[in-house]
């Protein structure tokens, strides 16, 4: 039976679909809160724009895989004809999801905003003590923002710490050291020192070795003439 690669690329498409719905939630609070020509909404944007063209990539495999099935036959992947009706449809759902995503984001780069059509009840500016949503949504993105700093310095001051830590570590680990290289100084000097006093004992012991072998030898010299002397006088008075 062939393989079906529907679910992989579902899989991937539902995981970029979320992102992107979490990507345009953020747009929305950045854009409420900073100017058009913010550099954090253009990257916002931009990074938008991304994700909602490798939405579109992922989008046409799966369809491309919807087609397969539906050139080969449905029997042949072992299913039927709902499956893929509910599959053609997955793919209309994401398909619109992703040109409404285009559709908010070309209107609120373009500057554009919803003007009340023929009949319909016109809107009017909100009072400034009113509370609105997109003050609440606003307020909201303010104090997570301020939250957010507020982790970041407590992680500095921790980094800092660390850093202060290390610092006093490297400085006592220096300072030893500095007192091993001492000691090894120290002891280098004394080898040295007990090296040349043990080269001078090793020569007065050669010296006393040689005096005594040559005082040895003229010993032996002198008792073998005298035992040759005294042979010569037993021959003689014999």
């Amino acid at each position: 039976m062939p393989i079906d690669p529907y679910h992989a690329v579902q899989q991937e498409i539902q995981t970029s679909l979320q992102n992107a719905d979490q990507l345009l939630s953020s747009y929305r609070r950045i854009r409420n809160m900073a100017r058009d020509d913010s550099e954090e909404l253009t990257y916002a944007g931009n990074e938008l724009k991304a994700t909602l063209t490798t939405l579109e990539a992922d989008l046409e495999d799966l369809e491309e895989s919807v087609k397969i099935v539906e050139s080969t036959g449905a029997r042949t992947f072992g299913l039927g004809a709902a499956e893929v009706a509910k599959r053609r449809k997955y793919v209309g759902h994401v398909r619109k999801e992703i040109e409404n995503m285009r559709t908010e984001l070309s209107a609120a780069n373009s500057g554009l905003r919803t003007q009340p059509q023929h009949g319909s009840t016109p809107t009017y500016p909100p009072s400034p003590h009113s509370t609105t949503p997109d003050d609440d949504q606003a307020a909201w993105a303010r104090e997570e923002q301020q939250m957010m700093m507020r982790q970041q310095d407590q992680t500095m001051e921790s980094i800092s710490g660390t850093l202060n830590t290390l610092a006093q570590q490297a400085n006592l680990m220096g300072q030893e050291i500095g007192e091993h290289n001492e000691m090894l100084d120290d002891l280098e000097r004394n080898v040295d020192h007990t090296d040349n006093k043990l080269g001078g004992a090793m020569r007065r012991m050669r010296k006393l070795i040689r005096d005594g072998e040559e005082k040895g030898s003229g010993y032996c010299i002198i008792f073998l003439i005298v035992v040759l002397l005294a042979l010569l006088l037993a021959v003689i008075l014999i």
